[in-house]
């Protein structure tokens, strides 16, 4: 990326937004974050994620929601962006179970909204973000995204398979070039406090328990910050139409390995309640990234002991 650009990302007061935020001002990129700092966590964490931004002159945050057609027709009328990267979504698996409504609205519509933005626009490249849980049970590994992949076992995940459905639509009728990008399992600095990563260090620093779901076998291609905003800066200089491709790490981990690893780099044992797996949840994601590399000259490089070093590191920097 030679060229600086004028970026919108959604959603980008999150875990991966900030972070990719973090690494395209380093780049002297203008970026116009926009995010509702709903509260399916805390707000005050999204407040603090992007308080290291706000005095960067290229940077700009207005409190959004891509549900609210209206605000969203406003940016785009007052603005011109070179590139749109759309993480904005209501995530977590269990709970779009209990609430699935929430999510058809948020990840369906709020796309849709954004698309009809966009539709008239001169945008050079619209990057949309995806999921590994569209790949649902599915039995054959590792998964390639030419796979038949018709049964999403989650709300949350027919919602992102819904999206890639209708962004290809609008890419059919007005020639937008897309990338969707299937995120597998992403840890790293500013994690989601629900995702298993935060939790499993945040109980084993503070001595309180964790849950493992099952017996333990099941797998997660879990796959660090870093290398997940690396594949997605690399979309934006991809020649293409449309294309999906597998962002993770192409080396899945059991549960109970992953949490041996949290043991040893932290210096205790855990303390683990065993729980059924919970409805929704998949027995394990494994990404093919020979896509990835092909199109996107891309590979994972952190390892999982490497990558939870610097997520622990940052856990305890940021909760004296």
């Amino acid at each position: 990326m030679d060229k600086k650009l004028n970026i919108l990302i959604t959603g980008g007061a999150g875990f991966i937004g900030t972070n990719l935020t973090k690494a395209l001002l380093e780049k002297d990129n203008k970026i116009f974050c926009i995010d509702n700092l709903n509260d399916y966590y805390s707000p005050e964490i999204k407040e603090k994620n992007i308080e290291q931004f706000k005095d960067n002159s290229n940077y700009q945050f207005q409190k959004i929601d891509i549900e609210n057609l209206d605000d969203l027709k406003a940016i785009f009328a007052e603005n011109n962006f070179d590139v749109i990267i759309h993480l904005a979504a209501r995530a977590g698996v269990r709970a779009s179970i209990e609430n699935p409504s929430n999510y058809i609205q948020t990840n369906i519509h709020g796309t849709l909204n954004l698309l009809e933005c966009i539709k008239d626009k001169d945008i050079k490249k619209f990057i949309f973000a995806s999921s590994s849980s569209v790949y649902g049970n599915i039995k054959e590994t590792p998964f390639k995204e030419t796979m038949d992949i018709n049964a999403p076992v989650s709300p949350y995940a027919a919602t992102k398979l819904s999206t890639e459905a209708i962004c290809y639509t609008y890419h059919h009728l007005y020639k937008i070039k897309m990338v969707g990008l299937r995120f597998f399992t992403v840890y790293g600095p500013h994690n989601r406090p629900d995702m298993a990563a935060y939790k499993f260090t945040d109980a084993i620093i503070n001595d309180q328990t964790i849950e493992m779901y099952g017996d333990g076998n099941t797998s997660r291609d879990y796959t660090y910050v870093d290398d997940i905003v690396l594949g997605i800066i690399k979309s934006i200089d991809l020649e293409n139409n449309f294309e999906i491709i597998n962002l993770g790490n192409s080396s899945p981990i059991k549960l109970k390995d992953f949490i041996n690893t949290f043991e040893e780099i932290i210096g205790k044992k855990a303390t683990i309640i065993n729980k059924p797996i919970p409805a929704g949840d998949v027995m394990q994601t494994y990404a093919d990234i020979s896509k990835a590399k092909e199109l996107l000259n891309w590979e994972p490089k952190t390892s999982l002991k490497e990558g939870l070093s610097k997520l622990i590191e940052w856990y305890k920097n940021n909760n004296k």
